[in-house]
Order: structure tokens, then sequence, then C-alpha cells
């Protein structure tokens, strides 16, 4: 049966720097910005900010919508799947707590699940970093492409 799935995604910038993840799921090393799948019941607002109290231990202070998918994105993971994914420019009140990492996929083992978090700055970040095609069409908007 085909399917939509949703996703919210957070971008976060402080200080010229935006925050990506770097996980181990399926198999497969993924970077992309922190958020998840929305849940039955919530608003997208409400999936932001559960996913930055769920992957950064707080609440965002402010969330504001920046894209919405606007072309046809089938999921990685399950065939029947098409993505939709919305992506708020995020405020936290203490984006220095965030735990981080200087290096990519620098997991303390890498088993299924495993997730860090880096800052990547403004000025270095390009789409190729992504694993995504809807990240790399949002960095491509960040950056003004």
């Amino acid at each position: 049966m085909k399917r939509y799935n949703i996703r919210a995604y957070a971008l976060i910038i402080h200080n010229g720097k935006i925050l990506v993840t770097d996980e181990f799921r399926n198999g497969v090393r993924m970077t992309k910005f922190p958020g998840g799948g929305h849940e039955w019941g919530e608003g997208l607002l409400e999936t932001v900010k559960r996913e930055c109290v769920e992957e950064l231990e707080q609440e965002p202070i402010s969330a504001e919508h920046f894209y919405t998918t606007d072309f046809f994105v089938g999921s990685a993971f399950r065939e029947e799947d098409q993505l939709i994914s919305i992506y708020y420019k995020v405020v936290l009140l203490f984006p220095e707590k965030v735990k981080v990492t200087e290096m990519q996929f620098d997991f303390l083992e890498e088993i299924e699940g495993a997730q860090i978090f880096r800052w990547i700055p403004l000025e270095k970040l390009t789409p190729e970093q992504f694993t995504f095609p809807i990240d790399k069409k949002v960095v491509g908007l960040l950056l003004g492409k």
C-alpha cells in the first residue's frame, strides 16, 4: 500500500554555523538535519519541537517555517512511501549545550540508531555533504542557490 511519510526537521543556525546530525540507520551512514517522523495526533510544529527535545534535550524557543517538499521523493527505506518533509528555522535557548563532535560519523560504536551532532560553518556548507535529496535542496535554498 502506498502512503505518505511526513517528516519535520530543524534548521539551527548559531554563530555562523548550522547543526547537522550524522546517523547510522538500516545499515546506512547518513548526514541530515535534526528531526524525524510526524506522529499521529500531533501538529507539524509539535513534531519538530518533540524531535528537538528527544534529540537535543531542549525545546526550541521559536520555530519558523522555512520549506516544505515541493517535488516527489520516494523513501530510501520503504519503496511504497512518498516523503513530505517540512523544515523549520529553529532557535534554541542553549545551542552550546548540544553535545557535538568535530568529525563526521564519530560514533562511539557504529550500531543501529547511533547518532552524533556537529556544527558546519555556513561558509563551508555544500549540498554534497548531505545524504538525501530534500536536504540537498534545502542547503541550496539556505545558500541562495
